[in-house]
């Protein structure tokens, strides 16, 4: 993929068929010098607008579209040909991520001027590039360096010696806290807390003792991380967050825990301390993993599933019970204790 020129250019200009195809290793069938100047559902798109088709399900929607441009994935055209009439298709391996790609071209929310803006508070000792913003009401900690190009959110709370790479966003309210290691060109959404405390305690006589944690949180380069989601630091060792890992909202991931590259983590998961989760494994919403376990990578853990032993090939992994009408839950719910009974 070529080099793109600033994002805020293409809404107004739109992009043409061929120049899709060309950015995305694409071939055009129709007219080449269609434009298109946003992007929308095959339901809904008009004329000025791409929309993408990547299942039978969409290509029956597509006859009935409105769209201008429709990438469609190069094996779902038809062997006759495609009749385009008043439309242009751009056929393309993966039209999502070029759907994806398209997305951040034309509405980008990103885009910001470089500066520091009165009612933000900077500690003479931290750095920060002159390409960056830092928004009013932010307060950035002794020690800190702030990339080129980050923009940081109004009351966002950066502490002492936090290091955030180049092309960082951080959303208004959210917190990293001291020492935090941050990659290039991550981006964390409001209320997202990076290195609070792990929940280390230790019993003596009958009460609990706090455990300082003394680790810190180093988190990959393009990575995002959701609203309200949370990064413990570690006890001793640090929490790690590899490269390219997706981490949705309400998420909580506890002290020690490491986590592969390009690994995606759906809403209300919860990762318990020191779990080590492989690369390219996808966790879906509401999954619980204990603490200490080791899951391999490439692995698929369904909604809803707790895992309690370690996972060591991979594949998809799914517990839990789904949904059914109440009268016959509680039904089987009694014959499951009657089989307990009869078992002892």
């Amino acid at each position: 993929m070529t080099s793109s020129p600033p994002c805020s250019n293409f809404a107004e200009q739109g992009l043409s068929a061929a120049e899709i195809a060309e950015r995305f290793a694409g071939e055009v069938a129709g007219d080449p010098h269609r434009r298109g100047y946003g992007l929308a559902p095959l339901k809904r798109a008009g004329a000025r607008e791409i929309a993408f088709a990547v299942s039978g399900r969409h290509i029956d929607a597509v006859s009935s579209s409105g769209a201008g441009i429709v990438l469609l994935q190069r094996d779902l055209a038809p062997a006759g040909g495609l009749d385009c009439g008043s439309r242009s298709y751009v056929l393309v391996a993966n039209p999502h991520a070029v759907f994806a790609h398209l997305s951040t071209l034309f509405h980008s929310r990103r885009a910001f001027r470089p500066g520091i803006e009165p009612g933000a508070q900077v500690d003479p000792d931290a750095r920060v590039e002159a390409s960056a913003r830092i928004c009013a009401g932010a307060v950035i900690r002794a020690g800190a360096r702030i990339g080129s190009g980050v923009h940081v959110g109004a009351g966002v709370f950066v502490g002492v010696g936090v290091e955030i790479g180049a092309g960082g966003y951080l959303y208004p309210g959210c917190v990293v806290l001291d020492h935090t290691v941050i990659g290039r060109g991550v981006i964390i959404h409001p209320g997202a807390v990076i290195g609070a405390d792990g929940f280390g305690l230790a019993q003596e006589d009958g009460r609990w003792i706090k455990v300082e944690q003394l680790g810190c949180v180093h988190i990959g380069d393009d990575v995002e991380i959701g609203a309200n989601s949370t990064v413990d630091r570690g006890a001793l060792d640090d929490t790690v967050i590899g490269d390219g890992v997706k981490i949705d909202n309400l998420v909580h991931i506890a002290h020690n825990v490491q986590i592969g590259a390009h690994t995606a983590i759906a809403g209300c998961v919860g990762i318990a301390g020191s779990a080590r989760i492989g690369s390219h494994c996808a966790i879906g919403g509401g999954a619980g993993i204990l603490g200490h376990l080791e899951i391999a990578d490439h692995v698929t853990i369904h909604a809803m599933t707790l895992v309690t032993r370690s996972i060591g090939a991979s594949g998809h992994y799914a517990s839990g019970v789904p949904h059914q009408e109440a009268r016959a839950w509680n039904r089987n719910l009694a014959a499951l204790r009657r089989l307990g009974r009869s078992g002892r």
